[in-house]
């Protein structure tokens, strides 16, 4: 984004790796209507990454820059970026408050629909399937406690 919006002399694309400086000075000239005063262009290899034992690799591609002859004013309106960026500032501000109001409690997801706290399942042991170790099994905190000692 540019940091000003008037007097815009130099302008940067991303073009196909195959263009040539006359071509994209031709496109533009044509189809845009821009008085190109020089085309200069650089080859850029994609980024590549390893994900596991797979190399993925962006495509390459060309950049340029091209310098125009009359200096270029677009309307501000045109990159509405500024705008965007106070309205995320303020919703985070919004959201971030921990004003909590009255009637209304924070929830947990591990919460039950009554407000009551989450409570796990009982064990096989507790329910009256397997009491093969007694009241000891009843009493245990792991699964693996139920099972019978080794003598």
């Amino acid at each position: 984004m540019p940091s000003s919006f008037t007097n815009i002399k130099e302008i940067a694309l991303k073009t196909v790796p195959s263009a040539s400086k006359i071509e994209i000075k031709r496109v533009l000239e044509s189809l845009y209507g821009f008085e190109v005063e020089k085309v200069r262009t650089l080859n850029m290899e994609g980024k590549k990454k390893k994900r596991g034992g797979l190399l993925i690799a962006k495509p390459d591609y060309k950049k340029a820059y091209i310098t125009l002859k009359n200096p270029l004013s677009i309307s501000p309106d045109l990159y509405p970026i500024r705008l965007i960026e106070e309205e995320k500032k303020n919703t985070n501000k919004q959201s971030k408050s921990s004003i909590v109001e009255e009637g209304e409690a924070k929830s947990h997801w591990l919460d039950g629909k009554d407000g009551d706290r989450f409570r796990p399942e009982k064990s096989s042991a507790e329910r009256g399937r397997g009491s093969r170790g007694g009241a000891a099994a009843a009493a245990a905190k792991f699964p693996w406690s139920g099972m019978r000692a080794s003598r």
